[in-house]
C-alpha cells in the first residue's frame, strides 16, 4: 500500500519521502519537515496515531493526512482531537494527489 500512495502522488508530480516504519518515519519528519504527511494508520509497530501525536506535540502546525481501511468512529474521533487535517480511506488512495493539493492552498 505504501508503494501504491507513493506512486500516486508521484504520478501527481508530488516529492514523496516514503518510510517503513515509525521510527524511520520520524526520522524523516525530523530531517525533512514535508507539507504533508499521510500515515498508515496500520503502521508497524504502533498506529498512525501515535505517530500523529509525537509529530504534532513538536510541531502542532503539520498537516497529516491518516490512511485507514477503517472509516468508524473509533478511528476518526481520535484522530480529531490530536488535530490530525483528515482521515482518508484506503479505497480513496486515487484521490489523495487532489485532497494534499486542496489542503496545501488552504494553509
Amino acid at each position: 500500500m505504501r508503494a501504491l500512495v507513493g506512486d500516486v502522488l508521484r504520478r501527481a508530480d508530488l516529492d514523496v519521502v516514503e518510510a517503513a516504519d515509525a521510527e524511520t518515519t520520524l526520522a524523516e519528519w525530523r530531517a525533512q519537515r514535508p507539507d504533508v504527511i499521510v500515515l498508515d494508520h496500520l503502521m508497524p509497530p504502533v498506529t498512525g496515531l501515535h505517530i500523529a501525536e509525537q509529530i504534532l506535540g513538536e510541531d502542532p502546525t503539520q498537516l497529516i493526512f491518516l490512511f485507514t481501511a477503517m472509516d468508524e468512529a473509533e478511528v476518526r474521533e481520535p484522530a480529531e482531537q490530536l488535530g490530525i487535517a483528515l482521515c482518508v480511506k484506503k479505497d480513496r488512495v486515487f484521490e489523495l494527489p487532489e485532497l494534499v493539493r486542496e489542503f496545501l492552498s488552504r494553509a
